[in-house]
């Protein structure tokens, strides 16, 4: 992707962030990572994990997982091979709940649950249209731009109406929003709240904790979009219109916590609610 637009430490920024987003988001990456997390597997075991997925597909992805750093293969003995993540894979999963977090808010809700896997997929899936990064990072660095700004800026050597498909489909996605012809363009709602995922990946990417999110340049410092804080995290939310203010009740005893849709260790379940039913197949398009 051409950033030569972009100032050098962006232009760099936004190049490790894509070369991240490449590595992971192809399909069935992200749920061979998780199976080869906490212990190194036999290659039979994996299989038994992935059944649906083709076993000369599944040697292709470990392959290219193992080329990108994030998996490493250990020849115990002739007979005896696993594998596992290295480090470097290790470090990149904290950052797969905050994709599941901002899916769980901000992406449209289907007739039933999905299980967090999914939504991460569904996220990736977003993060990755062509020129994507680039123009968040515009947009959010400058808070608004016109089109052709940003054409300058994210594609420099091409015509300057090439940057308009690439908007629709953002303003499609939710990500960006504008007032109507000729007037700039804004990250929406939702593509402000990904500033915790966007600066969580540019940390990993430069090899640096990704605590150090609300830190970044760009992404950090800036206040969480707010959520309902009874709201229960699944995949499903009612659709019903919130119900007019009542004046103040006595205070009451708290009810017990909700447990979240999915807890670390746990990306591929999802407990759906009572009498609902959960879908035959698994699949990570994008909504």
């Amino acid at each position: 992707m051409v950033t030569t637009g972009l100032p050098p430490a962006d232009a760099a920024d936004v190049a490790r962030v894509t070369e991240a987003l490449q590595m992971i988001t192809p399909r069935w990456n992200v749920r061979v990572l998780l199976t080869l997390n906490r212990t190194p597997r036999r290659y039979k075991e994996i299989v038994a994990k992935l059944p649906y997925l083709h076993t000369s597909h599944l040697h292709s992805k470990i392959r290219s997982l193992c080329s990108a750093g994030l998996a490493e293969r250990t020849e115990h003995s002739a007979r005896h091979v696993t594998y596992g993540l290295t480090p470097r894979g290790q470090q990149l999963l904290p950052v797969l709940p905050r994709m599941a977090r901002w899916a769980e808010q901000h992406l449209e809700k289907p007739e039933q649950p999905l299980a967090a896997i999914e939504q991460i997929e569904d996220t990736l899936a977003l993060l990755t249209r062509r020129q994507a990064p680039a123009i968040l990072w515009v947009l959010k660095s400058r808070q608004e731009a016109t089109a052709l700004a940003l054409a300058g800026l994210v594609m420099p050597t091409g015509f300057w109406n090439n940057i308009y498909p690439h908007l629709r489909q953002l303003i499609d996605d939710g990500l960006v929003t504008t007032e109507g012809t000729g007037q700039p363009y804004r990250l929406s709602r939702a593509g402000e709240a990904l500033s915790p995922v966007l600066g969580a990946l540019s940390m990993w990417s430069a090899g640096r904790p990704i605590d150090g999110a609300a830190r970044h340049p760009v992404w950090g410092n800036s206040a969480p979009p707010p959520v309902n804080p009874t709201r229960v995290w699944t995949s499903h939310q009612a659709r019903f219109p919130a119900p007019p203010a009542v004046p103040a009740a006595p205070a009451t005893p708290a009810r017990p916590a909700h447990r979240p849709g999915w807890a670390t260790g746990e990306l591929f379940s999802h407990a759906p609610p009572p009498g609902a039913k959960v879908p035959a197949t698994i699949g990570g398009a994008s909504r």
